[in-house]
């Protein structure tokens, strides 16, 4: 995980950060193989009712090949009418149109929430869909 990590992001998480979102008992990681390699990773915690995107990552050999997709699939499998939120960079439209893809929405903005070079963040809410 850490080396894709490395690789995927300007700013990676550390070792002590995955520790920490992974020893949380509420949370979800998922992981996507193939042939037996990691090739990507989900990190989901639960805050009270609500589920937040930690972090996605793809190995950037291998992106543009669903690997994102299947694990956000399977992420709203566990709790289909649960309610999400995440942070994606306003700069990165390929992770803002794939969120939006899964139903997610634009709700505000975190002003300069990127360390690296001061990017803001756009907040994506998914909220259940109300039965009638």
């Amino acid at each position: 995980m850490i080396a894709i990590e490395r690789r995927a992001f300007a700013t990676p998480w550390s070792l002590a950060m995955f520790v920490l979102e992974l020893s949380k008992p509420s949370g979800i990681c998922l992981a996507a193989e193939v042939d037996g390699e990691l090739v990507g990773y989900l990190v989901c915690s639960r805050y009270d009712t609500v589920w937040h995107v930690m972090d996605i990552a793809v190995d950037p050999d291998r992106l543009r090949r669903g690997i994102a997709s299947a694990l956000l699939s399977r992420l709203l499998e566990h709790d289909p009418d649960g309610e999400y939120t995440l942070e994606v960079r306003e700069s990165n439209a390929g992770a803002v149109a794939l969120y939006e893809r899964f139903g997610f929405k634009a709700a505000g903005v975190r002003p300069r929430y990127y360390q690296d070079n001061g990017e803001n963040a756009v907040i994506m809410w998914r909220t259940p869909r109300r039965r009638a």
